[in-house]
């Protein structure tokens, strides 16, 4: 198996594993209190969310180890892509005419992106210096993004994608660096760019986490394109990646770009229709049953099951989404 097809795979198995962890934490949380942390630890079904997430993370490490990064993070779109027929399942109903022509779209965009992206396994890794004027220049933008204005669920939404695109960037340099025989597994640089690898993925949580107050379809769809965005970047301008085909690939990545984003908006303003709104129901002074984050996304109804404890914190609006 080549490389490319490799990557492809593993990148396809860990949107997989993302969207089925975010149903079952889903369901868990549209059904609890703030209450019941260790009945909730007994519980398998918490367990088998974490397992998922957990597989998921280590399935697009591995498939940075063998993708480029133009290659493995639009991939990351296959998320949302997966999330459709899940949610419409465990919501009991079918999969609207929108989110059809929304994943069509998403498809048809990334499978161009594919043609262009293909190539061998990464073997350039960004040196500390590279790493640290990286980390420099996404700070100072997620700064310049975070400040109080107009629009902060779109702004922090973008800075959450830049940091998650440059973690992304920065454990690719970690994988690659650690699982070359040639020098130490543990260098001064692994250890380094591993630390900015944690800052910048609980950075971009925060931050996805403040940009869904304001809603989700819009934040969604931006934190979806801005991290293969600033994950290309660093791909093409620092660790010598190229895009096949000359001028012809360069506008067909485009195209396929642009076709994958506007799948991926459809998707995003799909999920706030998936969902009916609920009829008025007066509201127990003890448990106050509100809709949770992700169940938005994957058309999950709150109240369709019996209560399970967890401990996940409610949202304090309708609306929002838990970062994967």
């Amino acid at each position: 198996m080549s490389a490319t097809l490799l990557a492809v795979v593993l990148s396809l198995f860990s949107a997989v594993a993302y969207a089925g962890a975010a149903v079952a934490q889903e369901r868990l949380a549209a059904r609890s209190t703030d209450s019941g942390v260790l009945r909730l630890l007994g519980r398998g079904a918490w367990w088998w969310s974490v397992g998922l997430n957990a597989g998921a993370a280590l399935l697009h490490v591995a498939a940075l180890k063998y993708g480029t990064l133009t290659l493995v993070q639009p991939l990351g779109a296959l998320t949302l892509v997966a999330a459709v027929p899940l949610g419409a399942r465990l919501a009991g109903r079918r999969v609207t005419p929108v989110e059809w022509r929304g994943t069509a779209l998403t498809l048809i965009g990334l499978s161009a992106v594919l043609v262009t992206a293909s190539g061998p396994a990464p073997d350039d890794v960004l040196s500390l210096p590279q790493a640290l004027a990286v980390t420099g220049a996404t700070a100072t933008l997620i700064g310049v993004l975070a400040r109080p204005g107009a629009r902060p669920g779109l702004r922090h939404a973008s800075a959450s994608g830049f940091a998650s695109g440059v973690a992304s960037a920065l454990t690719q340099t970690v994988t690659v660096a650690a699982t070359d025989r040639t020098g130490p597994l543990f260098s001064g640089q692994v250890v380094v760019v591993a630390l900015l690898v944690a800052a910048f993925a609980a950075g971009g949580l925060l931050l996805s986490q403040t940009a869904y107050k304001g809603g989700l379809g819009a934040p969604l769809a931006v934190v979806t394109l801005a991290n293969p965005i600033a994950a290309v970047v660093i791909g093409l301008t620092l660790l010598g990646e190229q895009l096949q085909g000359g001028v012809a690939g360069l506008l067909l990545a485009g195209a396929g770009g642009a076709v994958a984003a506007w799948g991926v908006v459809t998707l995003s303003r799909s999920t706030r229709d998936a969902v009916p709104a609920p009829a008025p129901a007066p509201v127990s002074p003890v448990v106050e049953q509100e809709q949770h984050p992700v169940a938005a996304v994957l058309a999950l109804e709150p109240d369709s099951a019996a209560y399970e404890p967890s401990m996940l914190p409610r949202q304090p609006k309708p609306g929002h989404l838990t970062s994967l």
